[in-house]
């Protein structure tokens, strides 16, 4: 569930200082002729796992949770989002529709760094292709050797890089109905689904040093036309891995005025996925320590699913994980801590 760089590319293409006021970051606002999001469509692969020329926004992003051999944390995150300016599908040059956006970053020992790189479709500088699978950016790459089931991830920053391998060989989890994630109440919804089961290994460096880390990764598709309503202000996205074995997907779109939406997806340690409503859902924010530019966010969590016995404290691994993008946001990994232990990742905006 995470749109937020779109606040980016708006104010980018627009021209603007603000976010704009229709939804945050424009996502809440409707655009005539751009393919809207059914509930009857049924996700198919390996073709989802391209663009989806039709519609106005997506992203392939994924987060690992890593460790070296000391058994220090460490976190990675790498994003690929288009925007298309226009309805219509890709073209060569610069007619092209569609301008892509890339952010990377490492967190661990010394802290968080983080990139961004921009990059316009129709020249080569990016894009992505469903079979044999490849999205770039610029010198940044997700790369598999046919699908998603193997996959390389390089990407780097000013004082960092990493060349991860990932491989899974577990079923896909559609999120909400099949792949139909509904986001306010108000029918707004994305097609969204995750391969979160990849194991990893590779190295990441860190101002020249190469360091030997392996662990897990999550790795989140999602696109639509307008996923928000109006009101809504921003969110808070959970991807947890629990020990049991379980996964955790939650997250609350938080309104202006009123009750938060919340939703979210349980997969079970064989595997059995069951979409999870608000009422199923309880997230408590307990500690407001990270601060940039003046604004504070919750970075310690009481997350409970009942149903499914969850009750655990989510504390960041590094308070300070904000993302140095033009509009900054919070995102790096978390611990978890209560009935059952794990690890996993932490998306915070509009705070």
């Amino acid at each position: 569930m995470k749109p937020k760089a779109w606040l980016l590319l708006c104010c980018l293409l627009s021209g603007c200082d603000q976010p704009a006021p229709q939804g945050y970051a424009g996502l809440g606002q409707q655009v005539d002729g751009f393919n809207q999001v059914v509930r009857e469509q049924r996700l198919e692969f390996p073709r989802d796992h391209g663009p989806h020329d039709g519609f106005r926004i997506e992203w392939w992003y994924v987060t690992a949770n890593l460790s070296d051999a000391q058994g220090r944390d460490w976190g990675v995150q790498w994003t690929l989002f288009r925007s298309a300016l226009r309805p219509g599908p890709e073209t060569a040059g610069w007619s092209s529709p569609n301008v892509w956006m890339g952010h990377a970053a490492l967190t661990g020992p010394g802290g968080h760094q983080s990139g961004e790189t921009l990059a316009r479709g129709g020249i080569g500088q990016a894009g992505v292709q469903a079979q044999p699978f490849q999205a770039w950016i610029n010198d940044w790459s997700l790369q598999g050797r046919g699908g998603i089931e193997s996959l390389q991830m390089v990407a780097g920053g000013e004082g960092f890089r990493y060349d991860l391998h990932l491989r899974s060989d577990r079923p896909l989890v559609l999120h909400g109905d099949q792949g139909y994630s509904e986001k306010s109440g108000k029918g707004q919804a994305s097609y969204y689904y995750s391969q979160p089961f990849y194991r990893v290994h590779g190295e990441v460096e860190r101002e020249g040093m190469c360091i030997a880390v392996s662990g897990q990764a999550w790795l989140d598709r999602e696109w639509s036309s307008q996923p928000l309503a109006a009101g809504q202000t921003g969110w808070d996205w959970f991807s947890l891995h629990l020990d049991s074995g379980a996964k955790l997907m939650l997250f609350q779109v938080r309104e202006a005025q009123g009750e938060a939406y919340r939703a979210g997806t349980w997969v079970g340690p064989q595997g059995e996925v069951v979409a999870l409503d608000a009422a199923q859902i309880q997230l408590q924010a307990q500690a407001w320590s990270a601060q940039k530019n003046g604004k504070k966010v919750p970075t310690r969590w009481r997350v409970q699913v009942p149903e499914h016995g969850v009750d655990v404290q989510v504390d960041a691994v590094e308070p300070q994980a904000w993302m140095q993008t033009r509009f900054p946001y919070w995102e790096g990994p978390v611990r978890l801590s209560g009935r059952v232990g794990g690890r996993g990742y932490l998306e915070m905006t509009g705070y």
